[in-house]
């Protein structure tokens, strides 16, 4: 999938920190598919003692934010900004708001400049990044999962409710629910198969058992930075000044336990049970040259609440989203992963902004480091699907793998990882990195009966 996105001198967004032409002192960064010196994302790891520690991701390594406090190489708000990140989590750095992070951006920026004086100070913070274990980035407080995606809506709609898929609140608000944070997991971990209440179609009595049908979910994750204040809506003119940053978001479904437990309320265990999310929070300050004016959908209503003209200029984001899977013959047999889609975040029905400010709308404050699932991000086209129940029509049409493998659902010992990046016509590039889970089989299922009802 190409890109489409340019370099936009009328963004508001942009500034010295997206120049495609800056190189860094630090050779593995030019170029880098990922963590170029356009990026700069943040993330956490654990130090040689178990100590939490924030970090910066540029090349193959990472800068330990806590060292290069020590060396105090800022002055002014990207000082402010950098002891705050001396902290064992993002959340108070998030809190400081947009102008504080922005400034930190442009300080370390210049300092990973080539020629600049900083050199020496950066290099003695600088970590292999395949040295260091990898953490959440901060303390979710709150999940709310979002189902922005009018394509992956329309399909699953038609396979839950053949009649009416879409339905008629669906234009007018972002639809979501509340999450888990408890459940929420950094990449790498275990997805154990859950248990749960499944409705078989040839009974009216409910089973107890381990899922038939786990499903993966190619979600964008954002992080709300700056707090929004109780019983105060955000207007969507000011919903910019309290995003963050995304990361790759996974959000696991059981489709059997949601089939019978989502009316008349939603999901609920089909959900809770896991969300996988990468480990690098790009920023929105990194994201600015590949904002994109929202795909435009025909005959959709205006919501004037949840309009603006920034918003209908620079509202959507071109990101690349792409879910591989590999089975567990095929790691044994050296055969690599696959890819099943590759959709792109710019198809989406609601913009960040648009999230953020519904969300506020009744006067629900957001707290540092709260987090959004965009939910199922599918395009247009059948390659674009965001999950497997749209792939295989809810496992009626099977996918083949290779070594004479197929799939309508995940089994145990499949992995599926999910990547993301954006790129633009003159080359800029910036990755999210990956989230990978592998599906285990159920912890607790010798617990209950295969046989007989709840």
């Amino acid at each position: 999938m190409e890109s489409d996105t340019k370099l936009n001198k009328q963004n508001p967004f942009l500034d010295g920190t997206h120049d495609p032409s800056l190189i860094s002192w630090l050779d593995s960064a030019n170029g880098h598919p990922l963590f170029s010196i356009h990026n700069l994302p943040f993330g956490v790891f654990k130090d040689s003692d178990g100590v939490r520690k924030c970090c910066v991701a540029i090349g193959d390594y990472v800068i330990n934010l806590h060292g290069l406090w020590a060396e105090r190489p800022f002055t002014g708000q990207g000082e402010v900004g950098l002891e705050a990140l001396t902290d064992t989590s993002l959340n108070r750095f998030m809190s400081l708001g947009r102008e504080v992070s922005k400034k930190f951006r442009q300080s370390l920026s210049q300092a990973l400049t080539l020629g600049s004086d900083c050199e020496p100070l950066i290099r003695r913070a600088l970590l292999p990044m395949s040295d260091v274990s990898l953490c959440l980035p901060c303390q979710i407080g709150d999940y709310t999962d979002f189902y922005t995606s009018i394509h992956h809506a329309t399909s699953v709609g038609k396979l839950f409710r053949p009649d009416n898929p879409l339905l008629p609140n669906y234009q007018w608000l972002p639809i979501g629910y509340h999450g888990r944070a408890s459940s929420i997991h950094p990449s790498g971990t275990m997805v154990y198969r859950p248990v749960g209440q499944c409705l078989n179609p040839d009974t009216q009595t409910p089973k107890l058992k381990a899922t038939a049908k786990l499903d993966y979910e190619v979600e964008l994750g954002i992080f709300i930075g700056q707090p929004t204040r109780a019983f105060e809506a955000v207007t969507i003119e000011h919903a910019e000044e309290h995003f963050f940053g995304v990361c790759m978001l996974n959000d696991w479904s059981a489709r059997d336990i949601q089939a019978w437990e989502y009316q008349p309320l939603g999901p609920f265990l089909s959900k809770n049970f896991m969300t996988s999310i990468s480990p690098w929070v790009v920023t929105a300050e990194a994201l600015a040259p590949f904002r994109v004016p929202p795909t435009h959908y025909a005959n959709r209503p205006k919501v004037v609440t949840l309009e603006s003209n920034e918003n209908s200029a620079f509202g959507g984001i071109n990101i690349q989203m792409t879910c591989q899977i590999s089975t567990a013959q095929m790691r044994k047999n050296g055969i690599p992963a696959i890819k099943l889609s590759q959709t792109s975040f710019k198809h989406a029905f609601w913009t960040i902004n648009q999230m953020i400010s519904h969300h506020t709308q009744t006067g629900c404050n957001l707290n540092s480091g709260d987090l959004l699932g965009s939910g199922t991000q599918s395009g247009p086209n059948a390659e674009e699907a965001g999950s497997l129940i749209e792939i295989t029509r809810g496992g009626q049409e099977v996918i083949a793998l290779p070594e004479n493998e197929f799939r309508g659902f995940l089994e145990d010992g499949d992995e599926i990882e999910l990547s993301g990046f954006c790129e633009s016509e003159n080359g800029l590039r910036i990755g999210l990195g990956t989230v990978v889970g592998r599906i285990a089989p159920a912890l607790s299922s010798a617990n209950f009966s295969q046989q007989g009802g709840v």
